[in-house]
């Protein structure tokens, strides 16, 4: 493993867990799939095989982890919608690393995006040359996944315009795709299939149409049911991503998760986490992502120029951050938080409530 590249994909930081699956499968495995569903889902939702303990990937409902495997065995595609950050494009990746070993063939969704980078281009150098030619093509991943019987990931695809999304229509009803400059029909090979994310914040700015919704199987990724449940996450993901980076600080203690957690759900929510007083919601979504991050960012901040402990501190610069984005309606609810809320739950946070207070003034 190459430490000194910056974000290794899936299939090669959890290359071990993955061999070890592949090794002791005994299950049917579908055409163009490395594993067996149930290995599959065993290297998302985390188990053991022999002597190789396999990490959890997704943790939440693996009820909604089953369905979407059992879609990609169909000739269905997969769209995944949530709330930003709730894993849709962590669990598309490790989907895509488990079933075929290769999580790059990624289009990532935005306003620019155009049809050829769904479909293919050209070199033009070689096109006004030679004319058109296969040397001169530029598949794209999604051209390539077809070729290969193997999964292509279409990120945020509500960011793209409507002419674009639309453009799936015929490659996902048809399981091909024409190249008319050649005269040439690539059919998709057995086991291709398509892994979409949306954001249900993105609603409205570019609607999938019913056409292209009906080509999809669509799986709901809800935001974590419990503080337990979303310390978990935030927790195993902040230890992963420390251990890539040189953060130079210890990982956080549990008391500090929590305090974070809690923040972020009663600000998401509306409300404090004993259902007692409300609070006045921010207008980030404050999404378990969000939670890591800062962490992160907390950690770096102590390694850097701290004593390698995150600090009150340090959380309260990143809370303020990742709080108040917009700053007239933000900072109106982050100091009533602070006074009403945060002040009010006694010497174990009165620290942190200090921190965020001196940077508000």
């Amino acid at each position: 493993m190459d430490n000194s590249i910056l974000r290794l994909p899936a299939e090669k930081l959890f290359e071990e867990e993955l061999n070890a699956l592949i090794k002791a499968e005994k299950d049917p495995i579908p055409e163009g799939w490395r594993m067996s569903p149930r290995s599959v889902k065993t290297y998302i939702c985390g188990g053991k095989v022999g002597g190789t303990v396999i990490t959890p990937k997704y943790i939440g409902h693996e009820r909604l982890v089953e369905i979407a495997i059992a879609t990609l065995v169909t000739d269905r595609a997969l769209l995944l919608i949530g709330e930003p950050g709730t894993a849709k494009s962590w669990l598309s990746e490790h989907l895509t690393a488990a079933i075929n070993g290769n999580s790059s063939r990624v289009i990532q969704g935005t306003a620019g995006t155009a049809e050829e980078q769904i479909r293919y281009s050209w070199n033009y150098a070689m096109l006004i040359s030679n004319g058109p030619s296969e040397a001169a093509m530029l598949k794209s991943p999604v051209f390539t996944a077809m070729e290969d019987g193997a999964i292509a990931r279409m990120e945020e695809i509500s960011r793209c315009a409507s002419e674009v999304q639309d453009t799936l229509i015929s490659l996902l009803s048809e399981k091909r795709i024409s190249v008319p400059e050649l005269s040439l029909e690539v059919p998709a090979k057995k086991g291709f299939s398509i892994i979409a994310t949306a954001n249900t914040r993105d609603k409205g700015v570019n609607d999938m149409s019913a056409a292209l919704k009906r080509r999809f199987n669509i799986v709901v990724l809800p935001a974590p049911e419990t503080l337990e449940e979303e310390m978990n996450i935030v927790k195993t993901r902040v230890e992963q991503l420390s251990g890539s980076l040189d953060l130079n600080a210890a990982l956080p203690k549990d008391e500090v998760i929590e305090k974070i957690c809690t923040v972020f759900r009663e600000l998401r929510n509306g409300e404090t986490l004993d259902k007692k007083q409300k609070v006045k919601t921010t207008a980030g979504v404050l999404s378990t992502a969000e939670a890591i991050s800062l962490l992160c960012n907390s950690m770096a901040l102590a390694g850097s120029f701290g004593s390698g402990k995150i600090s009150d501190e340090d959380i309260a610069a990143g809370l303020q951050g990742a709080v108040v984005k917009d700053d007239d309606k933000d900072s109106v609810a982050w100091k009533e938080y602070l006074e009403n809320v945060m002040k009010k739950r006694g010497m174990a946070w009165m620290g942190l409530y200090k921190a965020c207070r001196e940077l508000n003034e």
